[in-house]
C-alpha cells in the first residue's frame, strides 16, 4: 500500500489546508505517477492570457488546407483529413468527435490572386465532421488554395 506523505517547506510561513467538502459521497483524487505541479483552474486560464471571471471556451478542432487539385492540409489540430466531395464543396473529419453538433464554427477562403470576394456557408454538420461549401461571387462553386476552418464548442 502507498502511503500519503505532506512535507512542509523549512522556511515557509504559511499553513496548507486540505478541506474535504460538505458532501457525503465518498470521492477518489488520483494523481499521476509523476513528479510535477498540479494545475488549477487559475493558472490554466493564465496560459491562455484570460483574466476575469469569463469562461474561456478552447477551439476543439481547427484546419488549415489547400483546396484545389489534390487537398492537402497544410497544419491541423483534431481533424484527420479533408474529403474533396466535388468543386467547392470539402468535408472536415474530426479525429475525436464533438459532444454534439451544437457547435460554432468560422471559415475562410482565398486565392490571392483576385480581389473577388468568396462566399462560405455551412452545407452539414455532425458530431464527426463539417461540411463546407465555398462560391466565388458571380461565378459559382470555386476551389480554392486557401481554406481555413476553426470549431468550438
Amino acid at each position: 500500500m502507498s502511503l500519503v506523505k505532506i512535507q512542509g517547506n523549512a522556511s515557509g510561513t504559511g499553513i496548507f489546508t486540505v478541506a474535504a467538502p460538505n458532501s457525503n459521497t465518498d470521492r477518489t483524487l488520483t494523481l499521476p505517477d509523476s513528479t510535477g505541479t498540479i494545475a488549477t483552474a487559475e493558472s490554466t486560464l493564465s496560459q491562455f492570457n484570460a483574466s476575469g471571471s469569463a469562461p474561456v471556451y478552447a477551439c476543439r478542432a481547427w484546419v488549415n488546407f489547400n483546396g484545389t487539385s489534390t487537398v492537402a492540409i497544410r497544419a491541423s489540430g483534431n481533424v484527420t483529413s479533408i474529403t474533396d466531395n466535388g468543386t467547392g464543396d470539402y468535408t472536415v473529419n474530426f479525429t475525436t468527435a464533438m459532444p454534439d453538433a451544437n457547435y460554432s464554427y468560422v471559415f475562410g477562403a482565398d486565392d490571392n490572386a483576385t480581389n473577388t470576394p468568396f462566399i462560405q456557408t455551412m452545407i452539414s454538420n455532425t458530431t464527426a465532421a463539417l461540411r463546407i461549401g465555398i462560391w466565388r461571387s458571380g461565378v459559382g462553386r470555386a476551389d480554392t488554395p486557401n481554406c481555413t476552418a476553426a470549431i468550438f464548442r
